[in-house]
């Protein structure tokens, strides 16, 4: 028998169900609930003012609200002294002049928060989003997220085996089902912040879901006694030190960017948070348990011997 520190693939049954129970979740609410898209991704007005000294977002919401804005949602972004106003499509006011609509709107909140403030304001910008544009957005996105997948199980087919690229892909799968779930259940808001997180998510899942195929096809060239359960598990166990460090130090860079960067950082900073915490998880119980479903043998991973090699050495 060989040793071992912690038996990961003892609980493995036990993981795929309550993976599975939260990619249900998560798919049951997105179908139901649906996202609570930003503004990125649907129709209003964005504004954005540059202010003479750092902002207090306490007193620009409330000034807002006190003159009948009062679904307008103030972020920051850049520096402490640029905000972006969002506010939702006007319905009264037909699509060809929604664009000069937003300009007006743009210069009358100027005005308004000037009144309200002794920094100087500066109005950058007033513009109309249209929902035709959040839509391309969100088909792009989502086209995007499908082409990283397929070239992702392509690259590790090549690079290891067919198997280990089912494993990586349905890890990246589960990562983004129960991220855009918990978006959906917590009623977050979806914008291309969120949207580019998915995408880095991708990346640091499928790293270090790489680490932990490239020590497991090692060890099954170089150990010659132990099953692929306990080749896994040798595997997941020599990398652990290295899957913690790099996920640790990347929830601190995290966490600071939650807790410094201001609104406008926040779905980013939650969605990595999460992704981080999911894809450290799925790329030891999804992507190692996927592998041992499909039966990984040892001959799956051996080096090729060329036609006539043998021959060649012989003297």
């Amino acid at each position: 028998m060989l040793n071992k520190e912690i038996d990961f693939m003892g609980i493995r049954k036990p993981a795929a169900i309550v993976s599975a129970i939260l990619v249900l979740v998560s798919i049951i609410s997105l179908a139901t609930l649906s996202l609570e898209l930003g503004l990125d991704f649907t129709s209003g007005t964005s504004v954005r003012l540059t202010y003479s000294e750092s902002i207090d977002l306490g007193e620009v919401n409330s000034a807002l609200s006190g003159n009948g804005y009062e679904d307008a949602v103030v972020v920051t972004f850049g520096s402490d002294r640029e905000i972006r106003v969002l506010l939702p499509v006007d319905e009264t006011v037909a699509i060809e002049n929604q664009a000069a609509q937003a300009a007006e709107v743009g210069e009358t909140i100027a005005a308004m928060l000037r009144e309200n403030s002794s920094s100087e304001i500066t109005l950058e910008g007033s513009d109309y989003v249209s929902a035709k544009v959040g839509e391309e957005l969100a088909e792009q996105g989502g086209l995007g997220m499908l082409v990283a997948l397929g070239i992702i199980m392509v690259y590790i087919a090549v690079r290891f085996q067919f198997k280990f690229s089912m494993g990586a892909v349905v890890a990246l799968a589960h990562d983004l089902i129960i991220t855009l779930g918990i978006f959906s259940i917590t009623g977050m808001e979806f914008n291309l912040n969120t949207l580019a997180a998915l995408l880095a998510i991708i990346g640091y899942s499928l790293n270090d879901t790489i680490v932990v195929s490239d020590r497991i096809r090692e060890n099954f060239r170089r150990l010659r006694k132990g099953s692929p359960l306990e080749m896994v598990n040798i595997s997941l166990n020599q990398t652990l030190s290295r899957t913690l460090i790099t996920s640790l130090t990347t929830l601190l860079v995290l966490f600071s960017i939650l807790f410094i960067g201001g609104e406008s950082t926040q779905g980013f900073a939650i969605a990595l948070i999460i992704g981080v915490v999911i894809g450290t998880y799925s790329s030891i119980y999804i992507a190692s348990n996927v592998i041992l479903y499909m039966n990984v043998t040892r001959e799956d991973l051996m080096i090729p011997v060329k036609e006539g090699t043998e021959l060649d050495d012989t003297p």
